[in-house]
């Protein structure tokens, strides 16, 4: 490491803020946004991509034209943003080249020899696609100029590719080793999952750890076989390298250590920040129905049981006129709606969430709507086919590309909003509604309890007579008000743990002391 009068050099990896909005994608984009003001932090990012090779950037120090350095900065962007080959002679020199990288990474990763090789990438003439692409979605205009002083490294090798030689080689030594990545001249490397390569001496290794979900609870993932694989065998190798953990929350620490308990000394934890996009806000009950409107989903082509099938995601009308009429009626001011924003998937719980509000509609308020914000996910099956028939009758409200100037108004606006997830890393959705001056129910485990604290009531996730009387109790019960302003007042102050100027600090005693 180098001494303490210089700046801290760091990279880290923004894989995962190509990959999608909220989750780790968001929580990636925060700490870039955060860590980019420290002034003694030399920080630069990663560029990678999970399944396909990017190609270009500057490797070594070969004397080149201007021209020629920037049209090797453009073929970034152009692999990152898809096919990169002109024909099929391209596509066979990719294939080749794809091949060779294989070969590599598995010597790297069996004998140890050979390094990964970090190319360059210079921010100047691709400003818009660095803000658009990494950055946009999550972080307000006035962050643009900061976060776009640093400059990228390039890995070329795909990060799918380097965790299979890595599996691998576990599968035949029963034990996982990786490749080397070339970090030489950087102190710290922080990654934003468990991270299928090791780095040079004098790096140090910090891994962001989200949650051990693909570990402990593999059946609500995707694509089981390879997640769980990859995250267990790259987490043990980073385990015995003496990598740092940097968990988002207690119980995401105490999962890590229920599976490597020798590294106690090496887990540490520093929550997630909120996004400086929410903040509490005025009720506006009039912008509600156009906010629906606006966003929702359209036709999803899915499968049913093995058979192709198109959802319709949103009721047809026969004119805009009626449509925004209808809209206008149904969510207009005085309507009250549940919300819960989350991609559907199973651990997200939607369907136990279905049958409570079904239930609490039937016995206390028929005309309490649903609305739910968020992607289709994986194994949605379930969950769309018992939203069909209240989408069909105009009750329930299925929303996806919701800004975040609008998401801070349905939160506000919602008489509550759920996180019914049985299984969680930190959970944004409520932190979020929270700061928004919305009232909270979720489901009882520790995370939740950790991060909401005494700012949410709190339901048995697989009793749906305990998500439904809950949800009476904050809108149906004679002191409902009451609860409700207990718990905006309580969220403000809980929500406010969150915000960056709390755990910046935080990260940056980190860091320093990696420099010790």
């Amino acid at each position: 490491m180098q001494n303490s009068t210089k700046n801290l050099r760091v990279l880290m990896e923004m894989r995962p803020a190509l990959d999608g909005f909220y989750g780790i994608p968001q929580e990636t984009r925060l700490l870039y946004g955060v860590l980019s003001t420290l002034p003694e932090l030399e920080l630069s990012g990663l560029l990678q991509m999970s399944t396909r090779s990017v190609r270009g950037g500057l490797y070594g120090n070969a004397a080149l034209s201007e021209a020629e350095r920037v049209h090797r900065f453009a073929r970034v962007v152009v692999s990152l943003k898809g096919r990169s080959a002109l024909d099929w002679k391209g596509d066979v020199v990719e294939w080749l080249d794809n091949f060779r990288q294989t070969w590599r990474l598995r010597l790297g990763a069996w004998t140890g020899l050979g390094r990964i090789p970090l190319g360059h990438f210079e921010t100047r003439y691709f400003r818009d696609f660095i803000w658009q692409e990494l950055y946009g979605r999550s972080l307000p205009a006035a962050d643009r100029e900061q976060v776009l002083l640093g400059d990228y490294r390039v890995c070329g090798y795909p990060w799918r590719r380097m965790h299979l030689v890595g599996i691998e080689r576990a599968q035949v030594l029963s034990r996982s080793r990786y490749p080397v990545l070339d970090t030489r001249g950087l102190d710290v490397f922080v990654a934003q999952t468990p991270f299928p390569g090791r780095v040079s001496r004098g790096t140090a290794l910090v891994v962001h750890y989200h949650d051990a979900i693909p570990v402990l609870m593999p059946h609500t993932i995707s694509d089981r076989a390879f997640h769980q694989a990859s995250h267990f065998q790259a987490m043990a190798a980073n385990v015995r390298s003496g990598a740092r953990f940097v968990c988002v929350s207690d119980a995401t620490r105490r999962d890590l250590l229920s599976l490597f308990p020798e590294a106690e000394p090496l887990a540490h934890t520093i929550h997630n920040m909120l996004p400086a996009h929410y903040y509490p806000a005025e009720p506006a009950p009039e912008r509600v129905a156009d906010i629906v409107r606006r966003h929702l989903h359209g036709e999803f082509e899915g499968k049913i049981r093995g058979k192709a099938k198109v959802f319709r995601l949103a009721r047809a009308f026969g004119s805009e006129e009626k449509k925004t009429a209808f809209y206008a009626r149904v969510l207009g001011p005085g309507s009250r709606f549940v919300l819960m924003v989350s991609t559907i998937e199973p651990r997200k719980n939607h369907a136990r969430l279905l049958e409570a509000w079904e239930a609490l509609r039937g016995a206390a308020d028929p005309d309490l709507k649903l609305v739910l914000v968020g992607h289709i996910g994986w194994d949605y099956q379930t969950a769309l086919e018992g939203f069909l028939p209240w989408i069909e009758q105009g009750s329930l409200f299925l929303l996806h590309g919701v800004p975040a100037d609008a998401l801070r108004l349905l939160y506000r606006q919602a008489v509550v909003t759920v996180c019914p997830s049985v299984g969680e890393g930190f959970d944004f959705s409520g932190a979020e509604a929270m700061r928004c001056g919305g009232v909270v129910a979720a489901s009882d485990i520790p995370v939740h309890r950790e991060v909401y604290g005494d700012a949410a009531c709190y339901f048995d996730p697989y009793n749906t007579a305990s998500v439904v009387e809950v949800l009476r109790q904050i809108i149906c019960s004679p002191d409902a008000e009451s609860l409700q302003a207990r718990l905006r007042a309580e969220g403000a102050e809980q929500s406010a743990r969150y915000l960056p100027e709390r755990i910046l600090p935080q990260w940056e005693a980190f860091l320093h002391s990696l420099n010790g």
